[in-house]
């Protein structure tokens, strides 16, 4: 599969990120998924998710289900 070129789409940070680096996600909203990246690599793949799927995802996350 052919890699999307997202250097046109608008990242946005996570709210949880520091301003002295760290562990930080990216998130850009895309028609029909939601992608995602390592904030401190901008240029390495990113993971795509289906909006629904991203969805049960972040609720898990934020229920805390996959801490580690």
């Amino acid at each position: 599969m052919k890699a999307a070129d997202l250097s046109t789409v608008h990242w946005r940070k996570s709210t949880h990120s520091g301003t002295t680096g760290g562990d930080c996600v990216e998130l850009a909203a895309l028609p029909s998924q939601i992608a995602v990246r390592d904030s401190k690599n901008p240029d390495s793949p990113h993971l795509s998710f289906g909006r629904a799927a991203f969805g049960k995802a972040l609720k898990e996350i934020r229920a805390g289900r996959h801490d580690l």
